[in-house]
C-alpha cells in the first residue's frame, strides 16, 4: 500500500478512506512514466489538517487527471490525483491546478506532471500558479465509495480534489441557487425538513447526510439548467441512483463537481389537481407572493410579468376550486388587484363565479389579506370584521360564511403574522431561540386572534394563513393550546405537511386550524405541493429566467404551497 515517493508503478492499489463513511477504493493506473520524476506527493502537499503545510512552496508533483474544467466559462483548471496514494488516511491525494493560462490541455484520464506554487484558496488547496503542465500517459482513477451519512466527528477534508462517488438513492432537497449558480443540495434519507417543524429532526445528522452540488462553472444564470432534462427541471423529493464527481470545497461548503452526468428519477410526481377532501364546502388559503398591479414596486417589474404572474395564480385558483379562498400578500390598494384577480379568475371559471370580500380594515402595509367567494355555494353572515389593535401589521380579515340556502356559520379569520426576517428593529433576543425574528410578536399575534374569537364570539372559527410560524412553534402551540386543532397535523401525512422551503429545509408555514364544533365538520385537508417543491426558474419573472420554461400553470406560481380544506356543513335546516 504504500509506495515510495517518485516510484509509480505501471499498476497499483489503494485505498482511500473516510473514517465511518468512505468504503474502500482502487485506482488502477496505466502508461508511461513522466521524465522528470516529482519533488513531492501529493499527499505531502495536502497535509493532515485543513490547510498545506507547504503554502507559499513550488513543488513538482504527478497524477491521473479526473476532472477537466478548464473551459473559461469553468473554473479554470483540472483536478488531478496521485495514482498511488499513501497510508495515512488523513491525508487527501488529490489536487487542484489552476491552469487557466497553461498552454497544455488536459482531458480526463491524461497522466500529467504539474510544477505550480502551493496555495489555499477560500479553504481549498490547490497549485497556483501553475508553470509547467507535462501530459505523460494515461491512467484510470476508479473513484472512492463515499456513504452518507459521514460519522459523527468527521469531515470530507480528507477526501478533498478526490474522485469519489455516493450511492443512492439520494433525494434533491434545495434548487434555489439551480437557477443562479447551477447548485443543488441532495442528501441520503429523504429530504431535511426544520428542526421546528417537526419532531425528531437532528440538525448536525442533517448536515451529515446531504451534499452541495455544483455545476463546474462559473457561469451565472446559464441559458441551459444543470440537472434539467427529461421530464423537466427536477422537483424536490427526486432522487438520483447515485453521483460521481470530484470532491471540492469553496464559499464555505465542500461541494461536488460532476464528472458524470446527474439524472434525476421524477419520484415526487406532480399533482395536477389538489387531493380530494370531500366536503359540503371547500375552503382554501393562498400566500399569492405579492400580487400587485402598481408595476415595480413588489411583484411583477412590468406589464408581461405582471401578466404571467396572474395566469399562474388563476391557474392555482381554478385547480383549487374552492367555494371560499383566503389570500395573503395581495397589494393593499383598495379593492384594485383584489379586483384584477377576480376578474381574471372569472374570465376563466365563468361570469359571477367568484366575488371579492371588502377588507374593513386592510392597515397600512403594503400588503393585506383578503377573501373571495362562490356566491352560489355559500353566503357571507353580516359584514367583513377586522381589529384595530397594533399588534397585527396585516389586521385580520373575518368573515361568517353558511352554505347558500341556510344552515349553520361558520367563521374565516384570514391571517399574515409578522415574517421571520430580521429587520433593523428586531430585538435581540428574538434571535436565540432557534424560531426566527420575532417569534414574540407572532405570539401576540396568535392571542389576539384567540381574543377576537372570545370577544366577538365567532362560531365555529377556522384560522387560516400564512403564520410564518412551524409547526412546532411557539405560535403554533398558543393556538393549539386553546383548543384551535391544526387539520394539517390530524390530515396530513408527516412528510407530505410542509408548505414552503428556506435554507435548504421544508416545513409548513401555512396552517388552518378549526375550533368549536367546526373542528368535527372537517372531513379532509391536504396541501398541494405546486410551489414549494418547484424551482424558482419556473416562476413569472423574466430577468434570469430561461425564456423557455415559463408556463402559464400553477406550477411556481408562488414560494408557499396553497393549502385546501373540506368541510361538512349542513345545508338550510341542517
Amino acid at each position: 500500500m504504500l509506495v515510495a515517493a517518485g516510484l509509480l508503478p505501471a499498476v497499483a492499489t489503494a485505498v482511500s478512506t473516510l473514517p465511518g463513511s468512505a468504503e474502500t477504493g482502487t485506482v488502477v493506473t496505466a502508461g508511461d512514466s513522466c521524465t522528470v520524476p516529482p519533488d513531492r506527493r501529493i499527499a505531502e502537499v495536502q497535509g493532515s489538517g485543513t490547510a498545506s503545510p507547504l503554502v507559499g512552496q513550488t513543488v513538482r508533483v504527478e497524477g491521473v487527471v479526473t476532472g477537466d474544467f478548464q473551459r473559461p466559462d469553468q473554473l479554470g483548471g483540472f483536478y488531478f490525483q496521485d495514482p498511488a496514494p499513501d497510508a495515512d488516511p488523513a491525508t487527501s491525494d488529490g489536487l487542484f491546478a489552476l491552469a487557466r493560462e497553461s498552454a497544455t490541455d488536459v482531458r480526463a484520464g491524461d497522466r500529467v506532471l504539474v510544477t505550480g506554487r502551493v496555495a489555499e484558496f477560500d479553504g481549498l488547496t490547490e497549485l497556483s500558479p501553475v508553470t509547467a503542465v507535462e501530459v505523460c500517459g494515461t491512467g484510470t482513477v476508479r473513484p472512492a465509495r463515499v456513504v452518507l451519512p459521514r460519522a459523527a466527528g468527521t469531515t470530507f477534508e480528507p477526501l478533498e480534489n478526490m474522485l469519489v462517488t455516493f450511492p443512492g438513492p439520494l433525494t434533491l432537497t434545495d434548487h434555489y441557487d439551480l437557477g443562479r449558480y447551477g447548485e443543488v443540495t441532495i442528501a441520503a434519507g429523504g429530504r431535511l425538513f426544520q428542526p421546528t417543524d417537526r419532531e425528531g429532526v437532528d440538525p448536525a445528522l442533517d448536515a451529515r447526510r446531504s451534499l452541495l452540488v455544483d455545476d463546474g462553472s462559473t457561469v451565472r444564470n446559464p441559458a441551459t439548467i444543470p440537472y434539467a432534462g427529461s421530464p423537466a427541471v427536477p422537483r424536490l423529493g427526486d432522487t438520483a441512483p447515485g453521483i460521481t464527481g470530484v470532491l471540492s470545497y469553496g464559499f464555505d461548503a465542500y461541494r461536488l463537481e460532476p464528472t458524470q452526468e446527474i439524472r434525476f428519477a421524477r419520484t415526487n410526481p406532480r399533482l395536477s389537481a389538489p387531493l380530494p377532501v370531500g366536503g359540503t364546502v371547500r375552503v382554501a388559503s393562498l400566500n399569492t407572493l405579492n400580487w400587485f398591479t402598481t408595476l415595480g414596486s413588489r411583484g411583477a417589474a412590468t406589464a408581461l410579468e405582471q401578466r404571467r404572474q396572474l395566469a399562474k395564480i388563476v391557474a392555482t385558483l381554478q385547480g383549487l376550486d374552492a367555494d371560499v379562498v383566503g389570500l395573503m400578500e395581495v397589494e393593499n390598494n383598495g379593492l384594485t388587484a383584489l379586483q384584477a384577480l377576480v376578474d381574471a379568475l372569472n374570465a376563466k371559471a365563468g361570469a359571477g363565479t367568484y366575488e371579492a370580500l371588502v377588507h374593513p380594515h386592510p392597515g397600512g402595509d403594503a400588503i393585506h389579506v383578503a377573501a373571495i367567494y362562490k356566491p352560489a355555494r355559500v353566503t357571507p353572515v353580516g359584514a367583513a370584521r377586522s381589529s384595530t389593535d397594533p399588534v397585527f401589521r396585516r389586521p385580520p380579515l373575518i368573515q361568517e360564511f353558511r352554505r347558500a340556502g341556510g344552515g349553520p356559520p361558520f367563521t374565516l379569520v384570514v391571517n399574515h403574522f409578522k415574517s421571520k426576517g430580521c429587520d433593523a428593529d428586531a430585538p435581540a433576543p428574538d434571535q436565540e431561540h432557534g424560531q426566527g425574528c420575532y417569534n414574540d410578536e407572532r405570539v401576540r399575534q396568535a392571542r389576539a386572534v384567540l381574543g377576537l374569537i372570545e370577544s366577538m364570539d365567532l362560531p365555529d372559527p377556522l384560522v387560516i394563513g400564512d403564520l410564518n410560524a412551524y409547526g412546532e412553534e411557539d405560535p403554533i402551540h398558543t393556538l393549539e393550546q386553546s383548543g384551535l386543532v391544526s387539520l394539517t397535523k390530524r390530515f396530513v401525512p408527516e412528510p407530505s405537511r410542509y408548505s414552503f422551503l428556506f435554507g435548504g429545509r421544508s416545513g409548513e408555514l401555512d396552517h388552518a386550524l378549526a375550533g368549536g364544533e367546526l373542528a368535527s365538520r372537517v372531513t379532509g385537508a391536504t396541501i398541494w405541493h405546486v410551489n414549494s417543491d418547484e424551482s424558482r426558474i419556473l416562476d413569472y419573472t423574466t430577468e434570469f429566467n430561461p425564456p423557455g420554461l415559463y408556463r402559464p400553470d400553477a406550477f411556481r406560481s408562488s414560494d408557499h404551497d396553497p393549502l385546501l380544506v373540506g368541510l361538512n356543513l349542513p345545508g338550510g335546516g341542517g
